[in-house]
């Protein structure tokens, strides 16, 4: 009998049993805006900011509306404004140039390796043609490698803005995720490795850039009662200057968060077993191309990409289908037109047009898929066999078989 995954891809698991209380209590006494307090309490909202800034080891951190305002606020607080050219990955999330377009800078794309990290020597190449920064993408987890990346940023002079929604909790050599560069940002959207519905947050050891950011978010005055933030004269030198882009997060998405924080490293350890099931499932399959992740790196598994090199768009139609058909919902980067929060580079028609040969071919095979922590190992190694076996099908099914011209990885 043919073997069915019956699963939803798209069910995560519940907020925790104190972070239910906590949210009640906030529920309770009514005060849901960071700086509605009484008396000496400390708010939800700054003691989460604390908690992170502790977990990533930076000085400072706050806590914003979503993850896309984290970059933006990041790239207005690292002075980058209308007109400047801003690097990013050609292989990414919408929200990632988006946010370089909505505050009138221009997006610049930097072509992606098989292994789906930024391309170090496009990025060499295209760090002196005028750009203000880079804004990192680590798309779907995937970690480059850091130490080069930054030399080639410092020889440029250009600052690193670290767009980690795929790796909180992640690390390269030891560094936290997003300790790198000049700020790193995250993620709480539900479908991140904390789950607030939606939810940001930036960290910088940069005092005066945290200081700007901490006025965008909608701070007026009331910076003092940030907790992780810099000394009051930081905002002495911009407190006139710096625009009010109101983002703040509210106490009860920092109470729901704070539980899930400190279960964290227990998560990723999880994620792990499902990612690492996988990829042991998918391993030797022909026709099915693997991502090689460095010793270098430590990864959040949470998500699970593979290629189909060099198939046709037929093949891999008829393969999303088949797989579909046996509960396998999957992702494909390489499809014409945009489809739910998958797009590629040509469809984000607020940046130019630019030639990225080496991204598209990539993208043309590119499988994406979730692993939710409601899934088991068991329902992973299903996953996979149901996967193989519809490679293999389509591989041998003859008119819509795929141009297969190397072996896996």
């Amino acid at each position: 009998m043919m073997e069915r995954f019956t699963k939803p891809f798209t069910q995560q698991e519940p907020i925790p049993e104190e972070g239910i209380a906590a949210a009640l209590e906030v529920l309770r006494h009514g005060r849901l805006h960071r700086y509605n307090t009484l008396g000496d309490e400390v708010a939800e909202t700054a003691l989460l900011e604390e908690e992170f800034a502790a977990f990533t080891g930076a000085r400072y951190c706050l806590a914003v509306a979503s993850g896309g305002y984290a970059l933006g606020c990041a790239l207005r607080a690292a002075g980058v404004g209308p007109g400047d050219r801003v690097l990013t990955n050609g292989f990414t999330l919408a929200p990632v140039p988006g946010a370089i377009a909505a505050i009138g800078a221009e997006p610049g794309f930097v072509e992606v390796t098989d292994n789906l990290t930024v391309d170090l020597d496009d990025l060499a190449r295209k760090v002196g043609q005028g750009a203000k920064a880079l804004l990192l993408s680590h798309m779907r987890g995937h970690i480059c490698d850091m130490d080069r990346l930054m030399a080639i940023c410092d020889a440029a002079g250009i600052p690193v803005i670290e767009d980690c929604a795929h790796t909180m909790g992640g690390a390269w050599r030891g560094v936290p995720s997003g300790r790198h560069g000049l700020v790193g940002c995250y993620s709480t959207q539900t479908y991140k490795h904390m789950n607030s519905g939606e939810g940001g947050l930036l960290v910088s050891d940069d005092p005066q850039v945290m200081a700007r950011a901490i006025l965008l978010s909608g701070s007026y005055m009331l910076y003092a009662r940030h907790r992780a933030a810099p000394p009051p004269e930081a905002f002495e030198r911009v407190r006139y200057e710096t625009p009010n882009v109101s983002g703040r997060m509210d106490n009860l998405r920092a109470a729901i968060l704070r539980p899930q924080l400190a279960a964290l490293p227990r998560q990723i350890e999880r994620w792990n077993a499902l990612y690492r099931t996988m990829e042991a499932g998918l391993q030797d399959t022909p026709g099915l191309q693997l991502t090689v992740r460095p010793a270098a790196e430590a990864i959040v598994g949470s998500s699970f990409q593979f290629l189909l090199p060099d198939w046709q768009a037929c093949a891999v139609e008829t393969f999303l289908a088949r797989a579909a058909a046996r509960g396998v919902e999957l992702k494909w980067f390489g499809a014409a037109e945009p489809q739910g929060f998958t797009s590629r580079h040509d469809s984000w028609r607020y940046a130019p047009a630019q030639s990225l040969p080496q991204t598209d071919r990539i993208l043309a095979g590119l499988i994406d898929m979730r692993l939710p922590l409601t899934f088991t190992p068991e329902d992973v190694a299903l996953i996979a066999r149901i996967l193989r076996a519809e490679v293999l099908t389509v591989a041998q099914s003859g008119a819509e078989a795929p141009v297969i011209t190397r072996s896996a990885d």
